[in-house]
């Protein structure tokens, strides 16, 4: 008899879809499909609504549309393969007997890697305007509104796609020969590079870059996707609620609270947090050599 799947947790829908190089070129299809149907709907709301309301609320709908065709078919493809093929869990819980220290310390490296990174994002030319408006936009509207797309909808999705299908099937992926995967360090890059894209412009993948890598290693050594979204979480939310306060939302970097000593001793002291940290979590030992992904059996018929 067949396995009973846990309704109740969505991830497992996708256990069994693997993607190698031709499935994460296809889901990537699906994404831009789910784009243009996203930007479509936000057409019509703009029609029927008017610019102000579409550009407020349009985004509730638009954002989880764009995900919608890969979910779709991963999901579709995953059913169909759990009936011959083993799977690789997209969430697991290696965290080497560090269950409470390991998310603190999570929680604390994105920061410090916004930190890190906003001095990086200094050295690129100014944003157009419009690009501008729209960042804005995402921090500076409505708090709820803002709150779910980008601090809920953004990790889960986000996550989702770029940690739990692309670097998960290419670490895991099955070769002609029967081995697995790429070598982690090309996956965690590639997988961050895709990141980095999606998000459609140089100033925000900056950032995207830096935070898939750093993301990817934690889904790497623990295969937990749920600890890569608390990261994404914290990072969005920390974004949204700087943007709503009127001393932050004004500054374009860091280095314009500080003076220039303060700036540096704790540019110097987080750099060194994160070498601390990729200590820490290099010490989880690793159930395979493509990461601690679980493998799961193909499904009882």
């Amino acid at each position: 008899m067949r396995k009973n799947r846990k309704n109740f947790d969505i991830l497992s829908s996708f256990t069994y879809f693997v993607p190698g190089w031709k499935g994460c070129i296809w889901i990537t299809l699906l994404f831009l499909a789910g784009v243009l149907i996203g930007n479509v709907f936000t057409l019509i709301m703009t029609a029927l609504m008017g610019a102000e309301a579409a550009t407020e609320y349009g985004i509730l709908v638009a954002y989880p549309m764009m995900f919608l065709p890969p979910m779709m078919y991963a999901s579709y493809t995953s059913q169909r393969n759990a009936l011959f093929d083993e799977g690789v869990s997209l969430d697991s819980n290696h965290f080497g007997g560090r269950r409470i220290i390991i998310p603190l310390v999570c929680i604390i490296d994105i920061i410090a890697l916004g930190y890190i990174l906003d001095f990086f994002n200094g050295l690129l030319p100014d944003p157009p305007q419009w690009l501008e408006e729209m960042l804005d936009s995402m921090t500076q509207g409505k708090f709820w509104v803002n709150f779910l797309s980008v601090s809920i909808f953004a990790p889960f999705f986000e996550e989702w796609l770029c940690r739990g299908q692309i670097l998960r099937g290419l670490l895991n992926f099955k070769k002609a020969d029967g081995s697995r995967g790429i070598k982690p360090g090309w996956a965690i890059v590639i997988s961050a590079l895709f990141f980095a894209i999606i998000h459609g412009n140089p100033w925000q993948a900056v950032l995207a870059f830096g935070a898939g890598c750093l993301f990817g290693y934690v889904y790497y050594r623990t295969g937990s996707l749920k600890l890569t979204m608390l990261m994404h979480f914290v990072n969005n939310t920390f974004a949204l609620v700087c943007g709503h306060i009127d001393s932050l939302a004004q500054i374009e970097s860091w280095s314009e609270l500080f003076s220039p000593a303060q700036y540096w001793v704790i540019f110097a002291a987080f750099v060194l947090l994160l070498a601390l940290s990729v200590r820490l979590f290099g010490k989880i030992e690793l159930s395979k050599p493509q990461g601690n992904c679980d493998i799961i059996a193909a499904e009882e018929q």
